[in-house]
């Protein structure tokens, strides 16, 4: 919702129809106060003669629709900040630039270009393009102007108007203009990654009305979000890009529109940025205590546990670590016992998304559904949890787990009233019970669960011959291969090996670099995987690249499991069109059901928060917003940084 505006208008010749109106129907009101016949009216002695109205010419454009012109835009609700706020309330406005941070990378680069399938790109491209605006992290969804200081929407936000800022630039200096945010959108659009045609699906064009103003027209439906996914568009040079092939992988150095550009590169190994001096937005409200570092730079490390010891040897300066198992042991070191690396746990209030093993559906093996509810039994989460996790997880049980988006219980209420109308497409039992996971540690529940995989193994066509799981008609062994790109995976991957072998199914493991494993995955080139679909507070737009029949056959996309099913498709369009945050619950937690009663993956486990680990150099701000910490952020402590000889003082 748009809050604080600063006007309301017509757009284009509107203006001329309302002075047009409110100036007759005043001047009727006038008459009738002084006891004069008002227009339309003549006297003939006690009654009134009714006389057609008077005529006014009218164009077309002066019949468009009310906007109103504001410096954010908000999903539901107001905003926050006001008009002429100084800077969020979770960052240090003050905070001291200068410095260098060095972090990771695990993926060998071979592209400065973010936006095609072509290549692995580096690390931290996203930070020398700016959007139109960007979003707060302390409101569900909210965003502010950086690019345009304002933009303009009707109520039923058919288009939007964006206001470019007359001093933005790129980092050449020259100007930024509707022209190349309409390039930006357009390139992106038609050779960029199948991922932008999707989430850009509900757009219909864009077009410069002058030098600094972009119109983006919406297509018809309900595009409550749909501004805020235009203004979310990372702005290109046009001019950089004339004459260059978009598709393709390049090592020439980007023109962007950030606060960092790219200073240097060594192909694959390292990449490193610099703070841009005359930066047009540093001092912006939404900039403000932000991007304080003078230099990053992002080293690769091809080995998981080389990029661990490299930190621990102050090799770079942060990490999150992933490993429970690590985070256990691998930091019991003298640096973290006399304070110079922080160890940290960070909670969230963030939804965990869905970290799974992905069935890739394509496949005919895992095509009936009956067969991918019976390889649930392979996951063995309670043992997992005790014997590996040192009790760290939570079962994940939901695709927005740890959330109030997360499915719960039976559907009620406006979750059942959107699932009704489907309901000879749904199995019986999601409007019944809950959808839940096999419990091993109930009484006689590892016996049940292999008895209950079995029989639907069974009526899905497969029976066990000679311990082995194979067709009945064909005598096709089941065996499918899993891939896998961290080694730490491997031990927990044999676990679920051994749990299926007594089901007769045969999985092979095999590990392999993370530049293959991406290309593999964005390829559909895989049988089963581990993937981690992460959400935000307010989803969206999003879910059609995650989940719609469209994305199935779209490369690049995130439908890894490859769902195509028009009752998921109908949900999305349900979560889309939420015009208020109970309808999104509502439909968050009906398409949150339909997916979990599909069992296209094998839900893990999730935490909840962050396990950091960093140098002890920092200083940061003192309040942590609802969308959690951000190193940008953070700064470097000159005193701490010249003690340990580390960040650049």
């Amino acid at each position: 919702m748009i809050a604080n505006a600063a006007s309301m208008k017509l757009p284009g010749h509107g203006r001329l129809g309302r002075v047009v109106s409110s100036t007759l129907f005043a001047f009727g009101l006038a008459m009738f106060a002084v006891g004069m016949p008002s227009p339309g009216f003549a006297q003939e002695g006690d009654k009134p003669v009714i006389n057609p109205a008077p005529t006014v010419p009218v164009e077309e454009a002066d019949l468009a629709p009310l906007t109103t012109v504001s410096h954010g835009i908000s999903l539901y609700g107001d905003l926050k900040y006001g008009p002429d706020f100084r800077n969020f309330d979770y960052v240090n406005p003050d905070a001291p630039k200068g410095g260098t941070l060095v972090q990771s990378s695990i993926v060998a680069f071979d592209t400065l270009n973010p936006f095609t399938l072509k290549g692995n790109a580096a690390a931290g491209l996203g930070l020398i393009y700016d959007s139109l605006m960007v979003a707060s992290a302390d409101e569900p969804f909210a965003m502010y102007g950086l690019i345009a200081h304002s933009i303009e929407v009707p109520d039923d936000r058919s288009f939007a108007i964006f206001h470019i800022d007359p001093r933005a630039r790129f980092q050449d200096g020259s100007e930024i203009t509707a022209e190349d945010v309409v390039f930006s959108y357009e390139i992106l659009v038609e050779k960029g990654s199948p991922v932008y045609r999707q989430y850009f699906s509900q757009i219909e064009g864009a077009e410069a009305l002058d030098e600094l103003t972009v119109k983006f027209t919406f297509k018809p439906g309900n595009n409550r979000e749909t501004p805020m996914t235009a203004a979310g568009i990372g702005i290109m040079p046009k001019k950089f890009w004339d004459g260059k092939d978009f598709s393709k992988t390049t090592f020439e150095l980007p023109v962007g529109s950030g606060a960092y550009k790219v200073a240097s590169i060594e192909a694959g190994r390292r990449i490193t940025y610099e703070r841009v001096k005359d930066y047009w937005a540093e001092d912006l409200p939404v900039n403000r205590g932000q991007n304080n570092f003078d230099t990053l730079r992002y080293d690769t490390y091809l080995d998981f546990e080389v990029q661990r010891q490299a930190f621990l040897a102050g090799e770079y300066m942060i990490r999150s670590e992933h490993s429970s198992r690590d985070w256990n042991t691998a930091y019991d070191t003298p640096a973290v016992e006399r304070g110079d690396i922080q160890k940290q746990f960070l909670p969230d209030n963030l939804p965990t998304g869905m970290q799974a093993y992905v069935m890739n559906i394509r496949n005919p093996l895992f095509a009936d559904r009956r067969v991918r509810r019976a390889l649930q039994y392979g996951l063995d989460f309670q043992w997992l949890n005790r014997a590996m996790f040192y009790g760290a997880y939570s079962r994940t049980d939901s695709y927005f787990a740890n959330s109030e988006l997360a499915a719960k219980g039976v559907p009620t209420g406006d979750e059942l009233a959107l699932l009704e109308p489907y309901r000879d497409q749904l199995p019986p039992k999601l409007f019944t019970e809950p959808y839940h996971q096999p419990d091993f540690d109930a009484p006689n529940g590892r016996r049940e669960a292999l008895r209950e995989a079995m029989t639907m193994l069974n009526e899905a066509g497969w029976e066990v011959r000679d311990k082995v799981l194979v067709n009945k008609e064909t005598g096709q062994p089941f065996r499918f291969e899993l891939i896998i790109r961290q080694p730490g995976l491997e031990k927990i991957a044999l676990v679920v090996k051994s749990r299926l072998k007594q089901l007769g199914v045969q999985m092979d493991i095999r590990l392999i670099d993370t530049g293959q494993w991406v290309n593999r995955i964005q390829a559909f080139d895989f049988e089963v995987t581990t993937f981690w679909w992460t959400q935000s507070l307010t989803p969206g737009n999003e879910q059609r690249v995650f989940w719609s029949s469209e994305a199935a056959d779209q490369q690049g996309s995130r439908n890894f499991a490859g769902i195509k099913d028009p009752v998921v498709d109908a949900m999305i369009e349900n979560v889309a069109s939420a015009n208020s945050w109970n309808e999104l619950v509502a439909a968050t937690r009906a398409l949150d059901r339909v997916l979990l009663w599909g069992d296209y993956v094998i839900p893990q486990w999730y935490l909840g928060g962050d396990r950091m680990v960093w140098w002890n150099i920092f200083g940061r701000p003192d309040e942590v917003p609802l969308k959690g910490m951000s190193v940008m952020r953070w700064w470097i402590d000159k005193d701490k940084s010249a003690a340990l000889k580390m960040g650049g003082f």
